[in-house]
């Protein structure tokens, strides 16, 4: 049996592309509902021991770093209200680094199990960025957080073990319809049209494999 989490191999001719203009980038003080309305939900494998979040948990245990040096001037403690300062202290060079042994599987790497209603309590686990292009064409990223990505074992030795893992659905919208979701899956993912998913009422199911937390549009 599977878990829900609210955040929130299909057939070849359901696999979706279109390419895009440079948007047109704006800050908008709220989200478009339909964004809303159309979240996905992420059903987490029944076995699963490494849920969402939340991301504060692995701001208190970590620190920034610019080649394995830290960052001196960093706020500390860290949150998600001063993070945006690192971008004044090494920007996209900087990354946070594990303050203790996470080869010893702290209890932080556990993240939050979803409680009976698919929801994870607490400080925010996920995000969504909204990028809009001015014409009615809108892809929303549905990101979530996971406090470790568990690899697999690979010749008897686990690969691809590491603290914070960031996996996501992102939605086409055309004037407030979704046209096309993706599914990440590390650095690659699959596109499908809006049409072909499973969904529960107009939201889009995904399922994430166990441990790795890779976005697959069936389950197995």
């Amino acid at each position: 049996m599977l878990g829900k989490v609210s955040f929130g191999l299909a057939a070849i001719a359901c696999l979706a592309t279109k390419t895009f203009a440079a948007p047109t980038m704006k800050r908008q003080s709220t989200v478009p509902s339909f964004v809303i309305d159309y979240a996905p939900l992420v059903w987490l494998d029944a076995s699963e021991s490494y849920f969402p979040g939340p991301i504060s948990s692995q701001l208190l245990n970590t620190q920034p770093e610019v080649n394995f040096t830290a960052v001196s001037g960093a706020p500390s403690p860290l949150t998600l209200s001063n993070l945006n300062s690192l971008n004044s202290l090494g920007g996209s060079n900087v990354s946070l680094s594990s303050t203790n042994d996470f080869t010893k599987y702290p209890a932080w790497l556990n993240g939050t199990k979803p409680d009976s209603s698919g929801k994870v309590a607490g400080d925010p686990s996920a995000a969504i960025i909204v990028n809009d292009y001015g014409n009615g064409t809108v892809y929303a990223f549905y990101m979530y957080f996971y406090n470790f990505n568990e690899g697999n074992i690979v010749f008897g030795t686990p690969a691809g073990n590491h603290a914070g893992d960031w996996e996501h659905n992102a939605i086409l919208f055309e004037n407030g319809v979704p046209q096309s979701v993706w599914f990440s899956q590390h650095a690659n993912g699959e596109a499908f049209t809006y049409s072909c998913v499973e969904k529960q009422g107009q939201r889009v199911v995904g399922y994430s494999a166990r441990g790795t937390h890779a976005n697959y549009a069936i389950a197995g």
